[in-house]
């Protein structure tokens, strides 16, 4: 549960802009969307496809039985959806434990390389939480367009350590379909209090549960035609899992 909440925060670095003091890295200037792959030293592999436009971004983990994360920097709000439902968290909420809490000691270019094809520039980053308790260092490759194609980063907090690398293959730059970075019709919205579960990780059988008591007011009904429950057409946990993470 530790190393999935650290790698929730990690993706929320890699998406939110990396603002700490003065500096930043950039941030991408185009429409593009990609194939995403990141993995810890864990052994832990997280395939996802990202789509991003100008304050908006939209992450799909897990395929159709997975979930999906629209971020909305203009709005300053995150949307969960999964299944036929959608949780709402304000960014600086969801991302306290983020960027906001490092100071950036450390940045510079290394030099050019080509990743997947893609010409970038390489550049070192080094940060540490202004309380002391951790910090992080290593590598972004970043295109002219201010595209993060590839990172290779450690984090520490206390004793323990996390090796990190995300890598973008397929990437395509143009327009977004605006669609894709708004809640789709039909989605009810959850409280988030009670869809968290420890770590802040979304409690999937509490969705599962408040999705066929909304939906069959206290009973559970089964559809004449597919003769599956209402909740059943909540995506599985353990499926969900498997294909979010590759186990």
């Amino acid at each position: 549960m530790n190393l999935l909440r650290h790698a929730g925060l990690l993706i929320c670095m890699i998406l939110a802009p990396l603002t700490a003091g003065a500096a930043s890295l950039p941030e991408a200037q185009v429409d593009y969307s990609a194939d995403s792959t990141m993995e810890t030293e864990g052994g832990m592999t997280m395939k996802s496809r990202i789509y991003h436009t100008v304050n908006k971004d939209r992450m799909e983990m897990g395929g159709s039985d997975g979930m999906t994360s629209i971020i909305r920097k203009d709005k300053k709000v995150v949307w969960q959806l999964m299944g036929n439902m959608y949780m709402e968290m304000p960014m600086d909420a969801s991302n306290t434990s983020g960027m906001d809490a490092f100071d950036l000691v450390e940045q510079a270019e290394v030099g050019q390389e080509t990743i997947n094809g893609v010409k970038t520039t390489k550049s070192k980053v080094v940060a540490v939480k202004k309380d002391g308790s951790g910090k992080f260092g290593g590598f972004f490759w970043t295109t002219k367009e201010g595209i993060t194609v590839k990172i290779d980063m450690l984090s520490k907090e206390g004793d323990k350590k996390m090796r990190m690398t995300s890598e973008l293959t397929n990437l395509k730059i143009g327009k977004q379909d605006p669609a894709l970075f708004e809640i789709p019709a039909g989605y009810t919205k959850n409280d988030m209090g009670a869809m968290m579960g420890m770590g802040g990780i979304p409690n999937m059988e509490e969705m599962k549960k408040n999705s066929r008591q909304r939906q069959s007011g206290g009973k559970q009904p089964r559809d004449s035609q597919a003769g599956e429950s209402i909740g059943d057409q909540i995506p599985d946990v353990n499926k969900m899992m498997k294909g979010l993470f590759g186990k």
